[in-house]
């Protein structure tokens, strides 16, 4: 059964790869988000259908953006292939494709998929799919501020749905998670054809559950800024409740080695661009791992001491920079995983609530535990975990613990989780933004610095601005703002 589920995983993975990154053409068509699919089709087909459609874009053309925005690595100077997100010179014409396939694919999907399982009472799916659904909604939230939410997928009875705010849409999915959650979706398992549909647990529905408590948790920190006392009220009735947090990777682990089967980051960056050079190792991220000699660097670079570039460096001449030509790439397999939240996110989201609202008892273990979890992540085992690392600052300030909770998230991003790194920096400030750029001996190790060619007058990017697939076919798109305006969780 495992190696038939696989296979499916495999299959059905295979047709999300070769549809979201078959070619550039294919991801700057314009697809309404407003057109449902055909209502002659089950939960069972619609369902893994969308989660290969969010693994596509969250783990592939997102996850570059996220990490060049992370500083994980940067633009190699001899290619051209990402400069205008180095330079935060992102317009609407670009990153099209992602923003229709999440609307179009996987949102269109889930919503229909939750649709016909609650017509059939199948509140299995419809927890599956309610909880996948305000992941990816999150993502775009996240990415944009506003999108349409309350107005959507309706078809030919609104094709110009209204925008809506992102607190608005939060609010709603935590509803709809809630609801989820409140019907009987344990008594009867999934079937041995319908596990097979479930590329993140297998069928099982306990791991749901604690997904779909973790991403509660994961929006209501994200509302610490704008929205504290709901922030604080929802956190608080999840251990009120004592609901489970996940101790395990949600996500897909079943890629394979072959055109169309791979990790869509390297799908995309790789195997369809026929190099490995255009992303190169970035002093912020190296400087780092080197400075408190974390042994993850080899897996991240191949190498303990890998050749960096200097962020968004890419115009620099051999003469100007001899190293650059041998600059360290990021180091990809076809079979890397793709992440919606890893287990030492979820340890580090608690530790991070108990220190809000809860005296920090239990933080500790908790931060440790997610420490563990990020090397176990990579292949690595306790006992080589840097010594610091393990040392929490049990006697430090509120600021202090939760910087060293972050740094440490972002240490465990890079790859395909490399986006939550760029919302957790836009979260809380960490971390740091860097007063000099990396060459200047003042330079601090991990510091984010602004791109050598940025075009944004020294700040940091905090958001997309909406693309022309949008524009043109809507008139509701919300009058565009600058890349560097701060989504409405901001800090």
């Amino acid at each position: 059964m495992k190696n038939n589920h696989t296979k499916y995983k495999v299959l059905m993975l295979s047709a999300m790869v070769f549809l979201t990154f078959g070619c550039k053409k294919t991801l700057d068509i314009n697809v309404s988000p407003n057109n449902p699919l055909l209502e002659s089709t089950t939960p069972e087909v619609l369902f893994p259908s969308a989660v290969a459609s969010t693994t596509g874009r969250v783990g592939g053309e997102l996850t570059i953006l996220g990490g060049i925005w992370s500083q994980y690595y940067t633009q190699a100077n001899a290619s051209n292939q990402y400069k205008t997100i180095d330079a935060y010179a992102l317009t609407r014409n670009d990153l099209n494709g992602s923003y229709n396939e999440l609307f179009s694919g996987a949102l269109a999907d889930y919503q229909l998929a939750i649709k016909l399982a609650v017509a059939k009472s199948d509140w299995r799916y419809n927890l599956m799919a309610t909880v996948m659904k305000a992941y990816t909604y999150q993502v775009l939230v996240d990415l944009y501020d506003k999108v349409p939410y309350t107005e959507a997928f309706k078809g030919l009875d609104n094709l110009q749905p209204k925008f809506d705010d992102g607190y608005t849409i939060y609010v709603g999915l935590l509803a709809e998670i809630n609801a989820a959650l409140a019907k009987d979706y344990l008594s009867v398992p999934l079937n041995s054809d319908q596990i097979k549909t479930d590329f993140l647990f297998g069928g099982d529905m306990d791991l749901w559950t604690k997904f779909a408590n973790t991403l509660k948790l994961k929006m209501y920190l994200r509302m610490v800024n704008a929205k504290p006392a709901e922030a604080q009220a929802g956190i608080t009735k999840l251990y009120t409740d004592g609901a489970n947090f996940l101790t395990t990777n949600a996500g897909i682990a079943t890629f394979a080695d072959a055109p169309d089967n791979s990790n869509p980051f390297y799908e995309y960056n790789v195997r369809r661009l026929n190099t490995t050079t255009n992303l190169r190792a970035s002093k912020t991220f190296t400087s780092w791992l080197v400075e408190n000699n974390d042994p993850r660097v080899n897996y991240y670079f191949g190498t303990a001491n890998p050749v960096p570039m200097n962020q968004g460096d890419y115009t620099a001449t051999a003469v100007e920079q001899p190293t650059y030509a041998g600059a360290t790439v990021f180091a990809q397999t076809a079979k890397d995983p793709v992440w919606f939240i890893s287990a030492a996110e979820s340890y580090w989201m608690q530790a991070e609530a108990l220190e809000r609202y809860f005296g920090g008892a239990g933080a500790a273990t908790m931060y440790q535990n997610g420490v563990r979890a990020a090397f176990s992540q990579v292949g690595l085992g306790a006992d080589v975990i840097p010594s610091d690392y393990l040392n929490y600052p049990t006697g430090a300030t509120f600021e202090q613990k939760l910087k060293t909770i972050i740094v440490q998230k972002w240490a465990s991003f890079a790859g395909s989780h490399s986006l939550e790194a760029f919302f957790e920096q836009q979260r809380t400030g960490y971390p740091n933004k860097s007063s000099v750029y990396s060459t200047d001996p003042n330079y601090i190790p991990g510091e984010w610095v602004f791109s050598k060619n940025g075009v944004t007058a020294g700040l940091l990017p905090k958001r997309l601005v909406f693309p022309a697939s949008s524009r043109d076919r809507n008139s509701n798109t919300p009058t565009e703002v600058p890349i560097t305006t701060k989504v409405w969780w901001g800090k």
